[in-house]
């Protein structure tokens, strides 16, 4: 089996914008299963992966990814349960530096009305145990005005304020 690589995505270094409110701009975000199978050549939806992101990165807009997804990624891609061979601590550090290089990059972090929204969405979607982190990054992209969240994971349709789409099965 071919080891996992850093992928083809490494836009410019122009720098990257993080963290803030609201903005103007309506921005998607990427999940933390779509960001895997970006990363991990043995994934059989590599390829559409790969070609999504880097159009996002390489594009003119901004695209976002919760920064709970960025963690995420890590301790997946790098889990010798998970993976046989896992990502070395270097691939997926190379990874996540390429995405983070991407100038229309906007890392998403809790704002001041993150507890708020969290909180709602908890009592909404009836979230016990481990779907509170599949909640956080939903509140977080509520929280940052995210008009959809592309990802593989139907957990996420709990939550009708988020808009979900499923890019691999285009």
């Amino acid at each position: 089996m071919r080891p996992p690589t850093r992928g083809s995505v490494n836009p410019n270094s122009l720098g990257i914008r993080c963290c803030g409110p609201r903005r103007t701009q309506q921005l998607i975000a990427v999940a933390t299963n779509i960001l895997v199978c970006v990363h991990r050549w043995d994934s059989d939806w590599h390829e559409p992966a790969v070609s999504l992101i880097k159009e996002l990165a390489e594009g003119l807009d901004q695209w976002s990814v919760p920064w709970p997804s960025i963690h995420e990624f890590f301790a997946i891609v790098a889990h010798p349960n998970i993976y046989a061979p896992p990502s070395t601590v270097r691939q997926a550090t190379a990874q996540i530096d390429a995405w983070l290089d991407s100038a229309s990059l906007v890392l998403l972090g809790e704002s001041r009305d993150h507890w708020t929204t969290l909180k709602g969405l908890l009592a909404q979607g009836k979230v016990r145990g481990p779907l509170f982190h599949d909640t956080r990054i939903a509140a977080l992209c509520i929280s940052h005005g995210i008009i959809e969240f592309l990802t593989a994971d139907r957990d996420f349709s709990r939550f009708p304020t988020l808009s979900t789409g499923n890019p691999l099965l285009t």
